[in-house]
């Protein structure tokens, strides 16, 4: 029979995927438009590099593979999406990108598990990576604040796509659940936070959303982008 820790994570393996398949929309937009446009590559860098922080956690914990597959499912979104942005950004968008890349995508990452294989042991493997992997996660947290400050000025929510929130708030939920199942803080207060904030958004939509108000602004393309995933 699966547990109920099983059941939270192969449901939080669901969720996570769903945001991390959320900006494939406005990479298509990117692709068709031949250009980045106003897009900044720093969010894809960023959740890029914190989906292999929760890689090598899932890897190093006992019992975390669930956390392991879907940020390596959710790795190879994000290495595609910024395979994409290198490809369609102006020149000095392109360098500063590639340089961010390089620093944060590929040489912090291997030096992280470099260091800690040498000279850590299992345990604190574990606790470097679930501490990097949660400041990583908190760093995300940008983009929904920016959007929610928006929506308060505004009065209008069509800055916020209302499935993004609720799947935000879904994903937050569920491996808040499977972190108190399961003891794991370095899962529970990037996921706590981030149903905090799903509920916040939910809370701004009961108040600001009017009859067919349309969502589909390039804001919203922004937000979707940029959107936090832990695991």
């Amino acid at each position: 029979m699966v547990s109920l820790i099983t059941f939270f994570g192969l449901l939080g393996n669901i969720t996570t995927g769903l945001v991390y398949l959320a900006p494939a929309k406005t990479f298509w937009y990117i692709v068709r438009r031949g250009s980045t446009e106003e897009f900044d590559c720093l969010p894809y860098v960023v959740k890029l590099l914190n989906g292999y922080m929760w890689v090598y956690y899932g890897v190093v914990k006992p019992n975390s593979i669930l956390v392991a597959t879907i940020n390596g499912f959710g790795s190879v979104l994000e290495l595609v999406y910024v395979t994409i942005f290198l490809i369609f950004a102006p020149p000095r968008v392109r360098t500063i990108t590639a340089i961010l890349f390089v620093v944060l995508d590929v040489v912090f990452p291997i030096g992280a598990v470099l260091v800690t294989q040498m000279s850590c042991n299992r345990e604190m493997q574990i606790n470097v990576s679930g501490f990097l992997s949660l400041l990583f996660s908190v760093a995300t947290y940008g983009s929904p604040l920016s959007i929610m400050k928006t929506v308060v000025r505004t009065k209008s929510v069509k800055y916020m796509p209302f499935l993004l929130s609720f799947i935000l708030f879904v994903n937050g939920l569920t491996w808040s659940v499977y972190a108190v199942l399961s003891h794991d803080w370095f899962i529970g207060i990037p996921n706590g936070s981030g149903f905090l904030l799903g509920a916040a958004q939910m809370v701004l939509y009961a108040m600001y959303w009017k009859p067919k108000q349309s969502n589909t602004t390039h804001e919203s393309l922004i937000m979707a982008a940029s959107a936090p995933s832990y695991p």
